[in-house]
């Protein structure tokens, strides 16, 4: 299974999310690198697509897909933020959660963005602030969340230690 960064970034209330030419929306994100750190490639791939940099990020949870495992990390934007697609990316576009709904996005896009904001919402949002270099976590428990454990018990996460 492959491991990708990807970021929820926040702005008003509203999710970015990017899309290659005719495809489906997706949120920010890449396949993490061997020699680097979930943190360093949020980071990179957050501006290799938007040509955002200089954000806080804050990693949330682990998400288990079918084929890829994702290291979500948070990103809160200032109103000021102007993402532009770069590389790959065609379009970038801030959407409002209920909109993400429906659009024509990938199964991991919609169950992350509901598992954030349903924990958002209640005050849950399981997260640890990354201040390492290496990208490790706060020697904090991460959650972990496989697609399977959110259809079984409504998007309640099951943890998993350590800090991988």
């Amino acid at each position: 299974m492959k491991d990708r960064a990807t970021i929820i970034c926040s702005r008003d209330g509203k999710v970015l999310l990017v899309a290659r030419a005719r495809s489906r929306w997706s949120l920010p994100g890449g396949t993490i690198k061997r020699s680097e750190s979930p943190l360093d490639a949020a980071r990179r791939e957050l501006e290799e697509e938007t040509s955002l940099v200089g954000a806080e990020f804050t990693y949330l949870f682990q998400f288990g897909g079918l084929s890829k495992r994702h290291l979500v990390f948070f990103v809160n934007l200032p109103q000021d933020a102007s993402p532009e697609p770069r590389n790959e990316i065609s379009r970038c576009r801030w959407f409002s959660p209920t909109k993400i709904s429906t659009l024509i996005t990938s199964i991991p896009t919609r169950e992350i963005v509901d598992l954030f904001l349903t924990h958002e919402n209640r005050g849950e949002t399981p997260s640890a602030v990354i201040d390492k270099p290496d990208g490790r976590v706060n020697g904090t428990a991460q959650p972990y969340v496989d697609v399977a454990d959110t259809a079984s018990t409504g998007l309640k996460p099951s943890y998993q230690g350590g800090n991988s």
